[in-house]
């Protein structure tokens, strides 16, 4: 099989990650594709706003009947800083003769050589990069056993910082949201 891995804070989530995660699906012919929400992302310090609780419900409630995806709560659970270089081998060793495939932002691809122990992630799971807009892909970083593959797709211009913005100023995130992850963020109080 091929299995495909979106990481992220998910806070919220929005189309942005969702049309990602279609377009690295199709692309790529994966059989699954998992998202992954991390507990706490060692590059993006104070990424999210609200509970670990909160994001994995509001994440299961928009995937909710989408056959296509799942998620795994794995990196909530374990708390602490979410490397992926941990949770690939979580995933490999569940997986150990699938083909796994980390699914990046074209922005992350050169602080790649920040990631932890990357030489060795690149020896478990190929990545997948996709075009974000205003981080045009130059050059891809070189490592030992490296595999890229591109996705050409959608792309579009959210933040979940900016999404929780415009909570804070009382603005709709109707087109930006999936509906029913708005109603979790509504009933909860999220982002106020």
């Amino acid at each position: 099989m091929k299995i495909g891995f979106l990481g992220g804070s998910f806070d919220p989530l929005h189309f942005g990650h969702l049309l990602a995660a279609q377009d690295a699906h199709e692309q790529h012919a994966l059989d699954r594709l998992v998202f992954v929400p991390a507990a706490r992302a060692p590059l993006k310090a104070n990424d999210t706003a609200s509970s670990v609780e909160d994001r994995l419900a509001m994440l299961q409630a928009a995937l909710e009947g989408d056959k296509r995806f799942e998620v795994s709560d794995y990196e909530l659970r374990r708390g602490g800083v979410s490397y992926t270089i941990d949770s690939a081998r979580h995933f490999r060793a569940l997986y150990p003769r699938d083909q796994l495939y980390w699914i990046i932002g074209g922005d992350q691809l050169p602080k790649l050589h920040l990631w932890k122990e990357i030489e060795q992630l690149a020896q478990l799971v190929e990545f997948i990069f996709l075009q974000r807009p205003g981080y045009p892909v130059k050059s891809a970083p070189a490592f030992p056993g490296l595999r890229l593959h591109r996705c050409d797709g959608h792309v579009l211009a959210i933040s979940s910082t900016e999404l929780r913005d415009r909570v804070k100023r009382n603005l709709s995130l109707d087109y930006f949201v999936p509906h029913k992850a708005i109603v979790y963020i509504q009933e909860k109080h999220l982002y106020r």
